[in-house]
């Protein structure tokens, strides 16, 4: 019989490429966009797995953790998510932690392993646009027209936390100019779009600075550069 697993995160892109993954690999997948959601699933659900991501807006982290945990009792694995390394003291009422982007073979040693911590590594992608483990995972577990859709769903998603961190940067607003970029870590890596995460990752780390808006730039020219691979991948 199929594990069941709810998938949880505020981040439509990462949650709709988990849960894709998920079900290829066998799992019975439920997802929720929220704490309070995940909460609700999981008094009508039931399910063996709970995987969340550790930073959203409302209830998350380890006060959901112990909420979850007072619906579920102890047959229930926690496993929090994020596309950051966690601070000290953080994440301690989960059973486990995995640093995005993973693989569902981590994933499944997470859970069949009831780790206390389980992350990928990945290689140094210096010049690197797209993952293609990543890409060819993704196409074999979907049709042409649904990678497309994901893809175009990647760029759209982007491109709208692309003018958020605009706005936030001329209003000095650091603390919003960095939660769109770890949100834009996330879903990039998600998608093996690795060039993307890379800039994410700059700009979440620095901040605003006075060349945020020329790293905003470059994220945009690195956009482009990611639908013409996609592009020319379609035509062949």
């Amino acid at each position: 019989m199929a594990v069941r697993i709810l998938i949880v995160d505020d981040d439509e892109l990462s949650r709709e490429v988990l849960a894709l993954l998920a079900d290829d690999a066998g799992y019975e997948v439920d997802t929720a966009d929220s704490g309070d959601a995940a909460l609700t699933c999981v008094r009508q659900l039931r399910p063996e797995v709970v995987l969340t991501d550790i930073q959203m807006p409302g209830i998350a982290g380890d006060e959901l953790a112990q909420q979850l945990r007072s619906l579920c009792g102890a047959g229930t694995l926690l496993l929090a998510m994020s596309g950051s390394e966690l601070g000290d003291g953080v994440g301690r009422e989960f059973d486990g932690f995995l640093l995005k982007p993973f693989t569902m073979e981590t994933l499944t040693a997470a859970i069949d392993g009831g780790l206390i911590r389980v992350e990928d590594r990945p290689a140094a992608t210096d010049g690197v646009v797209l993952d293609e483990g990543v890409y060819t995972k993704l196409a074999g577990s979907m049709r042409d027209s649904q990678l497309e859709e994901l893809y175009a769903l990647c760029r759209k998603d982007a491109e709208a936390r692309v003018e958020r961190m605009r706005r936030a940067a001329s209003i000095g607003d650091d603390a919003a100019y960095r939660k769109e970029a770890h949100a834009l870590k996330g879903g990039c890596g998600m998608v093996g779009a690795v060039e993307l995460q890379r800039l994410a990752t700059s700009m979440e780390e620095r901040g605003l600075r006075d060349d945020d808006v020329a790293t905003l730039e470059e994220f945009v020219v690195a956009s482009e550069r990611l639908r013409r691979i996609l592009v020319a991948r379609k035509s062949n």
